[in-house]
């Protein structure tokens, strides 16, 4: 499989080795973790965390007793991941993945599908998915919300900038992402409507929505709630209290779907 060589650049540069454990990003992290400990099956469960990076959330499952294998397209992610204690790495892409059918407890998709603009490529990587999973078993997956890139400019202020305005728009209308050049982020941003469709062309049961980081991400002192460890256990309630209220899914930045094969 072909990944766009843009994507992989950026990911070589090591785009990815610091978001989700500085700043903001953080409630992403934190967030994610917290559905994902209510919703896999108990460990000590085979976890195949595809598109798994640099292994942020390989390593706290491993350290919760899960078995987890990281399959990653990306070379750098592959040897930082393995280097993690309880996690093993190798290369693969979501949409072929090297494993046999049924083998996984649960497989995690925690990227891929930001980075598959054609939609039969993500419905592919959602039925590998389904194929690598066992019955019974559980398969997640994350996405950027349509909205994700709009809400995201203001908040930075790019927005007053007539180039990012006119991409910012692209994406609510078309769901494409083309960040500056000097990134090299592509992507595809989801509405909250069109994730059920997906599941069910890759043969998977409707799954649970929920929001990943609600409206919180887009507070200015958002920052100094994850600084604090029991203000960040107050925002991370505040969050789960209306994760699935459908009203306020695409207002996330992130969405997370999860259901059980």
């Amino acid at each position: 499989m072909i990944m766009d060589p843009d994507v992989r650049a950026y990911y070589e540069r090591g785009g990815e080795l610091t978001r989700l454990r500085e700043g903001r990003g953080r409630l992403e992290f934190h967030r994610t973790r917290d559905v994902l400990r209510r919703t896999l099956p108990p460990a000590p469960a085979r976890v195949l965390d595809v598109g798994g990076g640099a292994g942020v959330h390989a390593e706290w499952l491993a350290a919760d007793g899960y078995a987890v294998e990281v399959i990653d397209p990306v070379s750098l992610h592959v040897k930082e991941a393995a280097a993690l204690p309880g996690v093993s790495a190798r290369l693969g892409d979501a949409r072929d993945l090297p494993v046999p059918g049924g083998q996984a407890d649960a497989v995690l998709l925690l990227g891929p599908l930001y980075h598959l603009p054609e939609r039969a490529d993500r419905v592919r990587a959602l039925a590998e998915a389904r194929r690598a999973t066992r019955p019974g078993g559980t398969v997640a997956a994350a996405f950027i919300s349509r909205y994700a890139a709009l809400h995201d400019s203001v908040y930075h202020g790019t927005f007053t900038q007539e180039s990012a305005r006119a991409a910012d728009y692209r994406s609510v209308d078309t769901g494409t992402i083309i960040s500056p050049v000097e990134t090299g982020f592509r992507g595809y941003l989801h509405t909250p409507e069109e994730i059920p469709g997906e599941f069910a062309d890759a043969g998977l049961p409707e799954p649970r929505r929920y929001g990943v980081e609600g409206v919180f991400w887009l507070y200015g002192d958002v920052n100094a709630w994850l600084d604090d460890d029991g203000r960040r256990e107050l925002l991370l309630d505040a969050a789960r209290r209306v994760e699935c209220e459908p009203s306020l899914l695409g207002a996330s930045g992130h969405l997370l779907a999860v259901t059980r094969v």
